[in-house]
């Protein structure tokens, strides 16, 4: 038995037999077209780890091509104006109802200088100590605009202007320059206030650490500014106003005359950035402009809400139709008993301060508004309210809330197209497409180094690249810090709402 079972495990079986006369007749494979692609390479000669050769080539592709995307569809890239329609431009268009851009691009400039001037001037408030931030100032307004147009400057002083401050001045524009000294009556305390109690006041907001708030010249400066600076004798024969700060700086070639501009469309205030104040500094400042507006009957002409909350929608209930309760039924209910509303400390007739105004270190407006009796009368009450010394009144919102009371929309400009920076707040356009003009360059005289006067004028030589919606001519930004159209604390978004929203997805 033992040879017979050894015997029949030597024997092939009937499916090894099968298998081994299907293999015989098996036509050999064609190699797939996709092998080639599916042969591993190893990461390294010696190394067990290996991957596709199709990976290894598709994926650099890949990665390529996602650049490519992001690229396109970055806000910032040149190349985004070729996306395909769908896709939102980063630089949205304003309606053109109340306001639009005086020129979008650059312009002739030189068939623009020929034409005639305004009667305007540049207004400088500025202390012998600041003479470098004047140079600066100077500097870049010269460059960007007056080396063109040659409007005057009229440089105005608490005190006395050193010798020396003036022919520095004088050295740096071609233009005509007055100094002139602010009278006592337009500086300092005014009779009609207590002193001590003023100066007590001020001391207080320094306490409280109130930007600002503890330095009295300060709020000098803002009172003059509110309400003296154009009864100034060196102003009385000028019809239109530049305010020039030092220490400012202009990005992008002006190459049209803003004060013929501004005339020619009835304007009468000019601004480029709109931003919020501080609460600490204005807690009531809303409480007496609203009470100024409200004695003289002045009703809004659409400006007004520009510096106002929005109101809320509110839907009528049915409980809203009781009876009030009686005076004596109020005195034994508990708090919010029959849903009584609460009275905001803060609004006025209903309406409540949002602290936007308009940046008044640059402001181009016509003199004889300031001069109104509107006006005036809008400042005298601001003034008798004691808010220029009790807290830190400035200008700004002083002259913004003004202009919300007394003109419309249609009233302002918005330069959109000027890019200016002071301290760390800066408003640049983006370059019109298609609208540059070679740059014509400007060789600074008082810079003595030859090499420093190419390197100042060269570095303009390299405008940023245009944008779908710019409206600029030649600017180039400041990077290191964000527009203030996008910015937090910006009122942009309520200039935009009062001017007519958007022109634009």
């Amino acid at each position: 038995m033992g040879f017979v079972q050894r015997l029949y495990k030597r024997l092939p079986s009937v499916s090894s037999a099968l298998a081994a006369e299907e293999w015989k007749n098996e036509k050999p494979k064609t190699p797939s077209r996709l092998s080639f692609f599916r042969r591993r390479i190893r990461l390294k000669g010696n190394s067990s780890i290996s991957i596709p050769l199709g990976f290894l080539l598709l994926f650099p592709s890949v990665v390529v091509f996602t650049i490519l995307i992001l690229v396109l569809k970055h806000p910032n890239s040149p190349g985004r104006i070729l996306v395909p329609a769908g896709t939102p431009p980063s630089i949205r268009k304003i309606s053109e109802k109340h306001d639009r851009v005086f020129a979008t691009g650059c312009q002739d400039v030189l068939a623009a200088a020929e034409q005639p001037r305004a009667n305007a001037a540049f207004v400088v408030l500025a202390r012998n100590k600041e003479l470098d931030g004047v140079i600066q100032s100077i500097k870049s307004i010269e460059r960007h605009f007056n080396r063109w147009f040659h409007y005057p400057y009229v440089f105005l002083n608490d005190g006395e202007f050193e010798q020396g401050f003036k022919d520095t001045v004088t050295n740096y524009t071609s233009s005509t320059v007055e100094f002139g000294k602010i009278d006592p009556s337009m500086w300092g305390y005014p009779d009609w206030v207590d002193h001590e109690v003023a100066r007590e006041g001020i001391r207080k907001q320094g306490d409280a650490a109130i930007m600002y708030g503890g330095m009295e010249s300060y709020h000098h400066m803002c009172r003059f500014y509110s309400g003296f600076f154009y009864k100034h004798e060196l102003l009385d024969k000028y019809e239109w106003y530049w305010r020039l700060e030092p220490e400012i700086k202009y990005f992008c070639d002006i190459t049209y005359d803003p004060f013929v501009e501004m005339a020619r469309a009835n304007k009468t205030y000019g601004f480029t950035i709109a931003v919020k104040e501080l609460k600490e500094t204005v807690p009531n400042i809303f409480r007496y402009a609203s009470a100024y507006k409200r004695k003289n009957n002045i009703k809004s002409q659409g400006l007004w809400e520009m510096f106002i909350e929005p109101q809320p929608e509110k839907q009528a209930t049915s409980s809203d139709k009781r009876l009030k309760t009686l005076p004596n039924e109020i005195l034994q209910t508990e708090p919010g008993h029959q849903n009584i509303e609460d009275i905001d400390g803060e609004a006025m007739e209903g309406e409540k301060y949002n602290m936007c105004h308009f940046w008044s270190n640059f402001e181009i407006a016509r003199l004889d508004w300031f001069r109104s009796k509107e006006y005036n009368d809008f400042f005298d009450m601001m003034d008798r309210s004691g808010g220029f010394w009790m807290e830190r009144w400035g200008d700004a919102p002083i002259h913004s809330l003004a202009a919300g009371a007394l003109l419309a929309p249609r009233d302002i400009h918005y330069f959109r197209d000027i890019g200016y920076r002071h301290t760390t707040i800066q408003h640049c356009p983006a370059n019109a497409p298609t609208r540059q003009l070679p740059r014509i360059p400007w060789l600074e005289k008082t810079t003595e180094d030859e090499k420093e006067r190419k390197e100042e004028d060269e570095y303009w030589a390299t405008p940023d690249t245009p944008k779908e919606n710019g409206v600029g001519c030649r600017c180039r930004c400041d990077t290191d810090i964000r527009d203030v159209e996008g910015k937090e604390g910006s009122c942009f978004a309520e200039w935009v709402e009062v001017a007519g929203g958007y022109a634009s997805p």
